[in-house]
Order: structure tokens, then sequence, then C-alpha cells
């Protein structure tokens, strides 16, 4: 049987190119992908940055821990406490002192993130003057890199300086440094505090007030010192997506070529039967070839595989998705999972196929008729069905019990995978009638493809399912992100009521003279509002962290409309809090414990309960319950009988100089619409990227396949009379009659996952309606019969260039 199966690779080499290129493509893929994952599972910790020379730097607690049951709970602060004033006064009798501030700084033609900090701390990273001198009055500062050369004046929204020094990049931030006394001015708390003592007595001092960092664990004084761990986090599910949805794809493809394969040969491997071979040794030939196709694919894979990986991390790096640091490593586990992955999905995908060649009949080699008898084997049909009872069961459960979770990246990505493979395997039922319809037209082309898919629905199917996982897989992953962003965009506008909203620049917020003469403007109404988060330990162990917004409950009921359930805004003080049904407790009147956005414990009456919405219904308090949280958005409401032009003008005197914007209702929902991350785009893009490559591969591998098969359909077409045109237009014709059969069914399965979503966000009392991503649903249509009629053209056109009497006495 080894001979022979050697020997049917060698003779039907085209038939195994297809499973061969999607099984080396699916192995290279989850060699990058593992590579990638394990380098960031051994990541490096990254060394101090703005702190790299500094002896001790003291920091304020940024962490929230609290006791449980089963141990201590930690979240971070969203406003961090301050070194108490004591506590440094015992640090200055140790040694010197210094004062870091950090702010952001907005002026023409500065690179993006400007950032300010006072000159004493350059020293720290260490920075060095690379021309000029450093700043020392209140119009002086000195700049990284060489955008601002000495001399020249920049306008600022710290006002305008004069660029007396330029400074050596570091290449971690793109800094501004101001004088000491200027810096304090713009920026009155102090981030942190760098002491020039010996650690030991700087602990003594400090206690549990504040936080004392040394050696690596200065870091965590940097901007954002966990945007690395986060950044690998994300890459970590980018590629994990990416992974499932190559060894999804790529099974389907296998067991789809080994199928169409078995049902060409049936006549070769009944002539078997009649030599006496059994339907073991067919169904062990079966997989001997996919054994073989299996391991060269899988070494191939994995040899592409090394070097795609560092071309992948460097791409990652440089779009800013991964660390600049970041390098694949020296990993061996990869490789051996993507290997054994690959032989794995190889004789998973010959199995159904092995076992209809055993059921291969020694009297089918006496069959001439090339019409496909039951297409839809009782396995398929089995599998097809429980998958869809799975997917209409889970959908169920999920609307009944827990909404919400139809709205996470998670299960929008990974659920409509059930409803599509049972969609690809029962689609043989619905192909029949769905190609006549499509093939109604009254003509003579019309009515040969109408025939030719009619009695060739295997084929037809080979086609069609590969099309209808990828627009299906299109319409779902792009549709719920596209449906998710209108229901918060919904959200937000029916939400916001006021005329106008005043922002702050960038990173800042209004101070209270601003805030006196905004209030002062005539006709106008003002409600403040500062960002904040609130915490609440659920079950005894669960420490939740919910977003908030602190404001003055009479100044928020007229410039916003909460979508309450319960309660009223107008019940909200400073001993109470408007909660979400996603809380444990959530019944007005109930009083919970929580702590509030700088580790504060307070117990607190629900004031009213809002619905759960898409996850942005936070949490809202009034200002005593926000200790240190700054107003960073102002909404207007205007009097009756006010002109907005003029209040606009006033209320842009009022704000300042400082760069704020004043931007009308419409105007700031544009500008605050809500839109997928940029990593989950990638991701989305990666995943749908990977299935249109697939199905290139499986069109043109089912498509080469059938070419001798149809070899003699073509002659005796030539020989009835038709033209070499016309025969190529028929071919191309069927192949477009199947992409569009494959279209329909996926948008068909599209319509019913997003129906799903739809009805979360119904119960979740969000009005929206369903988004399907119309642009791209038809860039993947057009892709998909471009692939389909050249791949079926090409073939055709080269066989037509013989005889036509020479074609029709070919034979299998």
């Amino acid at each position: 049987m080894l001979s022979v199966t050697l020997h049917t690779l060698r003779a039907r080499w085209a038939t195994f190119t297809g499973s061969f290129v999607a099984l080396c493509l699916g192995v290279a893929l989850l060699t990058v992908m593992g590579l990638a994952l394990a380098s960031t599972l051994t990541a490096p910790e990254r060394a101090p940055e703005r702190f790299a020379a500094a002896p001790v730097v003291v920091k304020g607690q940024d962490t929230l821990r609290v006791p449980t049951p089963i141990g201590v709970r930690a979240s971070r602060l969203a406003h961090p406490r301050p070194v108490p004033a004591a506590t440094v006064a015992r640090l200055r009798t140790l040694g010197p002192v210094v004062e870091d501030r950090s702010f952001p700084v907005r002026a023409p033609g500065a690179p993006a993130g400007l950032v300010g900090h006072p000159w004493s701390t350059a020293a720290f990273a260490p920075y060095d003057l690379a021309t000029g001198r450093a700043p020392r009055t209140a119009g002086e500062v000195a700049v990284t890199g060489d955008w601002a050369r000495p001399g020249r004046w920049i306008h600022t929204d710290a006002g305008t300086v004069r660029v007396v020094g330029t400074l050596t990049p570091r290449g971690f931030e793109n800094a501004v440094f101001f004088a000491d006394a200027r810096a304090a001015q713009l920026r009155p708390a102090a981030d942190q505090l760098v002491v020039a003592a010996d650690p030991a007595s700087v602990r003594a001092a400090v206690g549990d007030s504040a936080q004392v960092l040394t050696g690596t664990a200065r870091r965590l004084a940097d901007a954002n010192p966990d945007r690395d761990r986060e950044a690998l986090t994300a890459m970590n599910a980018l590629f994990g997506t990416a992974g499932g949805v190559t060894a999804f794809v790529s099974v389907f493809v296998v067991a789809s070529t080994f199928a169409f394969a078995v049902a060409q040969r049936r006549r070769e491997f009944a002539l078997l039967r009649t030599a006496g071979a059994s339907p073991a040794q067919l169904r062990r030939a079966v997989l001997a070839e996919a054994l073989a196709v299996g391991v060269l694919a899988s070494v191939a894979g994995c040899a592409l595989g090394s070097y795609g990986a560092p071309l992948l991390a460097a791409r990652v790096a440089e779009e800013g998705l991964a660390p600049a640091w970041f390098t694949i490593g020296e990993h061996t586990w990869p490789y051996h999972a993507a290997f054994w992955t690959g032989l794995f999905v190889a004789l998973c995908g010959a199995t159904a196929a092995s076992w209809r060649a055993g059921r291969t009949a020694p009297a089918e080699a006496l069959r001439e008729a090339a019409a496909d008898s039951g297409p839809l084997t009782r396995g398929r049909l089995f599998c097809g069905t429980a998958l869809l009872l799975v997917a209409a069961v889970t959908l169920a459960l999920s609307l009944t019990t827990d909404p919400g979770d139809l709205l996470h990246r998670k299960t929008y990505i990974s659920r409509p995978m059930l409803l599509i493979t049972a969609a690809a395997l029962l689609a043989p039922l619905v192909l029949r009638p769905l190609t006549r319809l499509l093939t109604c037209l009254p003509s003579v082309l019309g009515t040969v493809v109408r025939e030719n898919t009619a009695t060739a629905v295997r084929r037809t199917a080979a086609l069609a399912a590969p099309v209808l996982i990828t627009v299906a897989l299109a319409g779902s992953l792009l549709g719920a992100t596209a449906t998710l962003d209108q229901a918060k965009s919904t959200e937000t506008s029916e939400r916001t009521t006021a005329a106008f909203v005043v922002t702050p620049a960038a990173g800042q917020g209004f101070d209270a003279a601003t805030l006196d003469r905004l209030r002062a403007v005539p006709g106008a109404r003002i409600s403040p509002t500062s960002s904040t988060a609130v915490h609440v330990l659920e079950d005894g162990v669960a420490l939740i962290r919910s977003e908030a917004r602190a404001a003055i409950p009479r100044d928020l009921a007229a410039t916003t409309r909460l979508p309450l359930g319960a309660g009223g805004v107008s019940d909200l003080d400073d001993d109470s809090i408007i909660v979400n049904e996603e809380w444990e407790r959530h019944r007005v009147g109930d009083r919970v414990r929580v702590w509030l956005g700088d580790g504060a414990p307070r117990t607190l009456r629900i004031a009213a309960v809002m619905p759960t919405g898409t996850g942005g219904n936070g949490v809202y308090v009034t200002p005593r319950n926000a200790p240190g949280a700054t107003v960073d958005r102002v909404d207007v409401a205007l009097e009756h009988g006010t002109t907005p032009g003029a209040v606009a003008t006033a209320l842009r005197e009022a704000a300042g100089p400082g760069g704020a914007r004043v931007l009308t209702r419409d105007a700031w929902l544009h500008a605050n619409q809500p839109e997928t991350n940029r990593t989950t785009r990638l991701g989305l893009l990666m995943v749908l990227g990977i299935a249109l490559l697939y199905t290139g591969i499986s069109v043109a591998s089912t498509t080469v396949m059938a070419a001798s098969d149809r070899a003699r359909d073509l002659a005796v077409l030539r020989l009835a009379g038709a033209t070499r045109r016309q025969v190529l237009r028929l071919t191309a014709a069927e192949a477009l009659t199947a992409v569009t059969a494959g279209v329909l069914l996926g948008l068909l399965v599209t319509g019913v996952n997003l129906a799903g979503m739809g009805a979360a966000l119904a119960l979740l009392s969000v009005p929206s309606a369903v988004t399907l991503p119309w642009q791209a649903l038809g860039a993947t249509a057009t892709a998909c019969a471009l692939l389909a009629v050249v791949s079926a053209t090409v073939p055709a056109a080269l066989a037509l260039r013989r005889r036509p009497a020479d074609l029709a006495g070919m034979r299998e």
C-alpha cells in the first residue's frame, strides 16, 4: 500500500497541492505566533528610563489593596495619593530632595506626545545638552531632539517661550524642560520625589505612607510603567485569535480538499476494490497520503515560520503594537507545537474522507454518470446539525442569563465560529435549490449552468463553502464591532443634552478661576464633571473597578439625560452613589461599601440605578467623593432665549488661551465617536486576511482538481458547436454562481450572528440597529469572485488548447 500511496502522490500531485499549501501556510503561521507568544512570556523586564541615574525615588501610593478570604486583591488607583507633607519634611533632613512634575505641552510643529518637566530632573535620565544651555527664567526652555533650535520662539499652551538649549533624545519621550519655578506654576502637584540619601534611611522615614523605589523598581515612576505588559497582553490576544482561526480554516480546507479528492477517485477506489483491496486498506491508503502531505507541509511550514517570525516582530514593534525592544527569542517548543498540530490537522481532515473511500463498492467501477448522488453524508449531516443546535442553545442561554457577554470581544469573535461551521457543513442541503434560483434566466447559458451545478453539487459546495466562511467571518466580526460602536455612539448621543461641551488641553484640567469665569457667562448654565473611579468588593473576593464621573446633581440634570431604571439624579448627594445593574447590589436604598479613586473607604447609599448598556454606564458620585479628581469636561446648557453664537464666543474668552476647546454638541459627539481600538482592528484584519488567503487556496485547488474531470465535458460542448469563448463564459458563469451562492449563505449567517448581538443590545436597553459592513462585504465578495473566475477559466483555457476530439477521448 506504501507504493500505491507514493505513486498516487506523484500522479495526482495537483490534487494535493492545495492541501500542501494550506497546511504549509497554517504551520508557518502557527510557528510565527508560537515564537511570538514564547518571546512575550520570556520578555525582559524594562529598565528605568527617566530615573535611570536617580539614587532613590519616592512615589505616593498608587495601588489599592483589600484583604479577602482568599488573599489580598489589588487595583490601580485613579488618583494616586501624594507623598504626605510630613514625610517630605522628614526626607529633607536626610539629603537633597528634587520634586518631579510632568504635564502635557502642545505647540505647533512639535512632535506628538510632548511632555514638560522641571529642569532639575533632566540629570536623572540622564539627559545631555547637545547645544545651548539650561533654562534659567520662566520664558526659557530646553527641548529634546532637533525640532527646535536655540534662539527659536515657540507658542505653547503654557505661553510663548524661547528655546535656549537642545538635549540628546533618549528615545522614550519627547520632552521640554522648564525652569523649576515655572514648572511648579504649571503643575503645582509633584508626582514623585528624588532623594539623595541611603535607601534604608529613606524607607525608615517613609514607612507605609509612600513607595520607595530603587534598582529596577524605579521604572514604576516612569510614565505608564505598565505599557509593555499591556502591549504584550494585547499581542497574546491578537496572535491567539489569529492562531485559532488558522487552525479552524486550515482543518476545513484540508478536509474539503480530501473529501473532494475521494469523490473524484471513486472509480479508482472501486477498481482497487475489484482487484481485492479491502475497505481498511483503502482507508489506510488515504490516511497514508495525508500523513505524507502533512509531514512535508509541516516541515516546510516550520522553516517558513522561522523566517517570518523576526519580520513580524520588527513590524509590530515599528507600528507601536509591541515595545521597541521586542524581538524573537530562541525557543523550540513552538516548532514542536506547530509541526504536530499540522500533522494532526492533516490526519483529522483526511479521516472522514478515508471512511468514505472505504465504503466504495466495486460496482462503482462500471459507473459512467458524473452526477453526484447524496453529496451530504450522514456524518456531515449529524455534525452540522449538532453544531447548529449548540450554537442556538448557547445563544439562547447567553440572552437569558448574561446578554452583556455577547458584547465582549472574545465572545463575538469565537461564538460565530459554531454557526459558520454548521452552515458550511449543511450547505449542500440548500445549494441545489439556491443555484437553480440563481440561474432561472431563460437562456441557453443559464440552462447549462443550472444543470451543471445541479448535477455537480459536491464541486459547487467545495467552491461555495470557503466563500461562505470568508463572507460570514467578515460580516460577523466587522459587523459586530460596527454595531457595538454604533450602539455606544447612540448611548452617548441620547445622554448628552448640552448645547456646548468645553474640554481642556490634553492631559490638563480646569482650575477654579476658569470655572468661575465659565459660570459667569450670561445665558449659560454649566455642569463641570471629573473622571474618577470607584472600587467595590463583590462576592467577598472580587475587587471590581468601575469608571465614574463626579458631578453636581442639579447641574448634571440640566445637561445630561441619564438612562435611569430606578431612582433619580436629584437623589444623589454626598452620602450616595448612582450605580448600574452590573453591580452585585443595585437596589435603590441599599448601602454599599466602596473605595474611592484615592483608595479612601466609604459606605454609600444607592440613589439611582442605570441599565448595564454597552458597558459605558459607569458610576456617578458627587465631587466630595472624588478627591484628587480635576474637572476635565464642562457641559453647557443654554437658558431660554439665549443666542448660541454669543454664548460660544463668551465661553471661548472665559476658557482662556490655555488650549481649551469649545465644541457644539454635534461636534463633540463626532470628535468622541467610539472606534474599535487599533490592536483589535489589526487582529480582525489579520483574521480576515487569513480566511481570504485560505479561500483562494481552496478555490484554486478545487478548480484545478476538477479541471481534468471536466475536460471531456468541455470537449463535448465544443463538438456540439460551442465556441471557445462560449465555453469559457460557461466556466466563469458556473464559478460565479457558486460564489454567489456562498456569498448569500454567508450573508444569512452574518445576519443571524448580528441578530443575536442586536437582541442582546435590546435586552440591555440600548436602542441600536444592527450595522452591516457593506463595503468590507463587497470587497470580500469581489475578491472571492475574481479568485474563482481566474481559477476556473485558466485551467479550462489551457485544456481547450487541445483538439476537441483528443479531449473527448481522455480517461481518468
